[in-house]
């Protein structure tokens, strides 16, 4: 399958997009896997969501720091993530979690 290169190194099937997506502050897919986060860790004091497959919502790249990392291992930290996107990692080809806990 043809497609065009992406920041992270893959590549994106091509398809038809509007000139509106670089106007926009972010794609429909990371609203919709903000959205999620925000749902799923209502205390985190920071989440950015990147798609970084071109915009194409192939791969993301997640930074999420809430207090409800505290007391965990950085694997529990990540499968909570993992947890909280089980529905929208089917249709990703990966994921780059970075998780923290906020500075006193």
């Amino acid at each position: 399958m043809k497609g065009f290169p992406s920041p992270g190194g893959g590549h994106c099937p091509q398809q038809g997009f509007s000139v509106l997506f670089f106007f926009t502050s972010q794609t429909e897919g990371e609203a919709r896997v903000t959205r999620v986060l925000r749902e799923k860790f209502p205390r985190a004091s920071a989440i950015k969501v990147v798609d970084i497959s071109g915009g194409c919502g192939a791969m993301y790249e997640i930074h999420i720091e809430s207090e409800d990392f505290k007391e965990k291992r950085m694997v529990q930290q990540h499968q909570m993530v993992n947890q909280a996107l089980s529905e929208e990692i089917k249709s990703m080809h990966g994921l780059r979690i970075f998780t923290s806990t906020p500075k006193p």
